[in-house]
């Protein structure tokens, strides 16, 4: 891995854009620690720290949320909006055309996703504001002081989302989820330090009990790059064919599907839905009974959140996997599936076995994040890393590493990946 990075950093353009990459989410990471004005940080950070829904979206922001700064919010407006523009994509005809005209009709699309991000940022921003001045937590809870919160909040958010779309552009890897990242990354060694402060404490945990959770992480940590890396291999067989004076076809290969095909976007998909209304609710007094059911941990927290993950794992699939599509160009090639007809039947049979794969991957994908709520409940430890971090942490990992590997196989060197 080593001398695959070594090799990185030779190539320049390559170099160009793993230090863009690094240089931008540094700014991020500079700006986690410049505070919104006119509110004081003490007060809102015990707060946010109660616990519940905003202990998980403080993860999100890298501890953005209970510091209170400019970049608060995150980028939990913008995916909230891509949610609604793809669902809306699905039930309005002219947005799914627009979809299908390239380019062009996706700019337009990706224009609305930005408007709707800064609506659900004022939004969310005007909450928070209202719930701070409620708690006391500003220092002056005039209209223009509270005018001047919710901009800079939203404006953090915009830039972010400016961030991120640089990031995808001109960097590596996707712009949006690598600032999920490195904010998750962020909270390690913070999370691991209160961890290890309970061993061997009074009422902690001993020796013994810390190695064998250490072996059930790494097993966890396995299993999810397993599943992330896993596949159905379906064999596919090219006719022979003669253009001009050359053979082409005879080989047989295969069609790689994915067991995981949607990757970490139903794990972010879902925890955002989650976070949004638990958010509002929290900040009326007459919805509080309603706001115990959707804190995180609570039963009915983790039975909308397994269901929101399969939900999301089979929509993103779908909206992402063609099989008509793989099956018309594998025609158009000469490309056909052993013992079923190309066209249509081989479409049927892909979506089948994509179908049935796309199950396993939803339901692991929903075991692992919601397994460190139930290990708490268990074991009484306040585990505060696992399960939804993890799995955005190393999907992210594995999908810039083989955009790495891209690169350098392009021009011969060897990757990371063997």
């Amino acid at each position: 891995m080593l001398a695959a990075l070594a090799s990185a950093f030779r190539i320049p353009d390559l170099r160009k854009k793993i230090l863009f990459t690094a240089g931008l989410l540094a700014v991020y990471r500079i700006g986690s620690y410049i505070p919104v004005p006119g509110i004081n940080p003490d007060v809102m950070k015990q707060l946010i720290e109660g616990g519940g829904v905003f202990g998980l979206m403080d993860m999100f922001a890298g501890g953005n949320l209970s510091r209170l700064t400019v970049f608060a919010l995150n980028v939990g407006p913008y995916i909230t909006a891509s949610i609604v523009i793809q669902l809306l994509t699905m039930v309005i005809p002219q947005l799914e055309e627009m979809m299908k005209e390239g380019e062009e009709g996706r700019k337009r699309i990706q224009q609305y996703t930005r408007y709707g991000t800064i609506v659900l940022a004022l939004i969310q921003g005007l909450a928070y504001t209202l719930w701070g001045r409620s708690a006391g937590a500003l220092v002056d809870p005039g209209f223009f002081s509270m005018a001047l919160i919710v901009t800079v909040m939203t404006a953090g958010t915009a830039f972010l989302m400016w961030l991120g779309e640089k990031i995808s552009e001109h960097g590596i890897g996707n712009g949006i989820s690598l600032i999920i990242f490195v904010g998750i990354v962020a909270r390690i060694p913070e999370g691991a330090r209160g961890f290890f402060q309970l061993l061997g404490g009074a009422g902690g945990i001993g020796v013994f009990s810390m190695v064998v959770f250490a072996l059930i992480a790494l097993a966890v940590v396995v299993a999810v790059v397993a599943i992330t890396q896993g596949e159905r291999r379906i064999p596919v067989q090219y006719a022979k064919r003669v253009v001009g004076r050359r053979m082409y076809g005879g080989q047989s290969r295969y069609l790689p599907l994915r067991v995981n095909h949607a990757g970490v976007i139903p794990v972010i998909f879902a925890s955002s839905v989650l976070a949004f209304p638990a958010t509002i609710i929290s900040f009326v007094p007459a919805l509080e009974r309603v706001g115990k059911y959707l804190q995180s941990g609570a039963v009915f927290y983790n039975m909308i959140y397994v269901l929101l993950i399969i939900f999301f794992t089979y929509f993103y699939t779908a909206a992402q996997f063609q099989p008509l599509e793989i099956a018309n160009n594998m025609k158009k090639y000469g490309g056909f599936v052993p013992g079923l007809r190309p066209g249509r039947p081989t479409a049927e049979y892909l979506d089948k076995v994509m179908t049935r794969i796309t199950l396993a991957g939803a339901l692991f994908l929903a075991f692992i994040a919601v397994l460190p709520n139930v290990m708490s409940r268990i074991t009484g430890l306040p585990i505060s890393f696992g399960g939804t971090g993890l799995l955005i942490v190393v999907g992210v990992a594995l999908d810039t590493m083989k955009q790495i590997e891209t690169q350098l196989l392009m021009r011969q060197y060897q990757g990371f990946l063997k």
